[in-house]
């Protein structure tokens, strides 16, 4: 796997990691899980859209 593959599947986990918190909050009622969850949620999105673009720039080099 390189290191792009790498890096996206990361970042997947994260997200999935923060989908799962999130859920977790609605159960105990936590606020501080949610906000954490969806936390989780937004550094997986800037980490794709991070190698999003690393792969653009690297298709057009």
């Amino acid at each position: 796997m390189n290191t792009e593959n790498k890096a996206k599947a990361k970042a997947t986990a994260k997200n999935i990691q923060g989908k799962a918190q999130e859920i977790l909050s609605k159960v105990t009622g936590d606020p501080k899980d949610k906000a954490k969850g969806k936390e989780k949620q937004a550094e997986a999105q800037a980490q794709h859209a991070k190698e999003n673009v690393k792969e653009q720039a690297k298709d057009k080099a």
